[in-house]
Parts: C-alpha cells; structure tokens; sequence
C-alpha cells in the first residue's frame, strides 16, 4: 500500500489513516507532499482526481478522504471498530460528527505541531466544540474511547494534537496522555518537528 500525505506539522486529515495503520501494523509505503508549496497541487493530482491529501493507494484501488480510507481499512482490519453493535454504532457516529463538525475549531486552531499558543483561538463558537469534544471524551471506556484503540481514535488524533497546541484542558486528561503515549503518535510529532517546512499563512500566532 501507498498512502500519500501532507506535513505532518499541518495536515490533521493525513494523520488519521497514518496513525491507524501504524497501530495496527498495517505495512505502507509514504509518500509526502509539501502542502502549499509550489506544484503541490498538481503532485496531489497525479494521486487522486480529488486533489486532497490523504490518498491510500492499494494496487489498482484508490481511496481518499480520511474516514472512507479507514472504513477500507476496516473491511480487512474489522478491530477498528467496537465488535458490539450498539458501540460499532456510536464509534461511527462520533467519528462522523469529527468528520463533519467542529468548524470553528478547525479554523481558530488549526494544527500545529511545533507550535504553542496557550489561551489563543477561543471564540464562544470554538468553546461550544471543545465543550462537545469533551464530553465524548469524558466517555472513554478505557485508556481509549471504546476501550482498545479503533479507528474513532483515529479520527480524534488531530484534536489531541490541537488541544496540545492549544493547551485545552479536559476533564479526561488520562486520553489524551494515552494518545499522546501511543509509539505512533510520538514517531509523528518528532516528524513534524524535523520537517524544514514553515507556512506562515498557518503559524497564526506568530
């Protein structure tokens, strides 16, 4: 397999199917491409019509978009999601909800690895997300959400880093400590911090 990314300083969608597949052993090839850069745009399209990062490439088959890679993913690896009905249910309705929501926070705390800017980005708008994300993650049912890691996880791994940054606090410190302490996670922060790249459009706080 292939799986095609941006900065790992920057790119909160590359970093979902990544950190799963490193979790669970899944052997890949990388290919990263420097967001923004000159002819990113046109590197991306020789992977995927779509012109986004992630892109998981699987012989003849290409995915992208980071949730629809880690359903794939799913189909030969079914431990990325809860075994029970009821808790598979919830894991992709929470990992939707992270797919789709928390705008505000995406674009008042973007990703940044390197970076710390503790107090900044917090709008009424951004508080009600932190507020929302903090009570999914105040239902964790072991050191991850759904007790063993699964692909929910995944989909929240750029929140972890984010609040990082950002230094949220969180009524369940113990799952962020968790994330933070996965092998994967830590072999992706010290990427980011040796990437040479610095986008100053995405450095908001100088």
């Amino acid at each position: 397999m292939l799986l095609v990314i941006g900065n790992k300083n920057y790119s909160s969608w590359s970093l979902r199917p990544w950190l799963a597949m490193k979790v669970l052993g899944i052997p890949f090839d990388e290919k990263r491409i420097h967001l923004y850069g000159p002819g990113s745009k046109e590197q991306i399209l020789r992977y995927s019509p779509a012109g986004h990062v992630p892109i998981l490439h699987d012989g003849e088959t290409v995915v992208w978009d980071s949730l629809a890679i880690l359903e794939y993913l799913a189909e030969r690896h079914p431990q990325l999601w809860p075994s029970d009905p009821a808790q598979r249910a919830k894991a992709r309705a929470v990992s939707a909800e992270m797919h789709s929501g928390f705008a505000a926070l995406r674009e008042h705390m973007s990703m940044n690895t390197r970076k710390r800017y503790p107090g900044k980005g917090r709008t009424p708008e951004v508080l009600a997300n932190i507020a929302r994300i903090d009570a999914i993650w105040a239902e964790a049912q072991g050191p991850f959400l759904f007790g063993p890691f699964t692909a929910a996880d995944a989909m929240y791994a750029p929140v972890v880093l984010r609040f990082r940054t950002y230094e949220v606090a969180v009524r369940k410190q113990s799952y962020m400590d968790a994330m933070l302490a996965l092998p994967a996670m830590r072999e992706w922060i010290e990427a980011a911090e040796r990437e040479p790249e610095s986008i100053p459009s995405l450095d908001l706080y100088g």
